[in-house]
């Protein structure tokens, strides 16, 4: 059980994102495939993956790709089993070059609170050191930093 279960309620939907927005900051490919069931249904960008271990093969590649990586995600609408949200991340390759992704993704739960699919939309640019706007210290984003919608993004 992976709670907050659904149906979800505004509060209990933000508390979801909150929690998978810290595991993906975590860069913990363990840690984000176990919010999601054994069969999970993924698409990322053109990329279709199925069940945990793939999940965790998909991640492994992206952070090792994606380094000092930094996620906001934001609701934008909610109901029953499923959760839509949008997000932004930043990151730097290794030539040192930053990138800003924007995105959405469609989130569905199945009774026990764990991910059975994921859909992803995701655009990217590259951009300056200076323009960052994700920046803190350790792998959660502090309660105060904030939203996508208070930094224009």
């Amino acid at each position: 059980m992976r709670p907050p279960l659904p149906p979800f309620t505004k509060e209990t939907a933000i508390e979801k994102i909150r929690l998978a927005e810290d595991g993906w900051n975590s860069r913990k490919p363990e840690r984000v495939a176990a919010a999601y069931t054994p069969d999970c249904q993924w698409r990322n960008r053109a990329e279709f993956i199925t069940g945990t271990t793939q999940i965790e093969a998909f991640l492994t590649r992206k952070w090792n790709r994606e380094l000092n990586y930094r996620l906001v995600k934001e609701l934008w609408a909610y109901n029953e089993n499923r959760i839509a949200v949008r997000f932004a991340y930043e990151y730097h390759d290794d030539s040192g070059q930053w990138f800003r992704a924007y995105g959405n993704e469609n989130w569905e739960f199945d009774s026990e609170g764990l991910m059975q699919r994921r859909i992803a939309s995701i655009n990217e640019h590259p951009i300056s050191s200076e323009e960052r706007k994700l920046i803190w210290e350790g792998e959660s984003r502090p309660f105060d930093f904030p939203s996508l919608s208070a930094l224009n993004l």
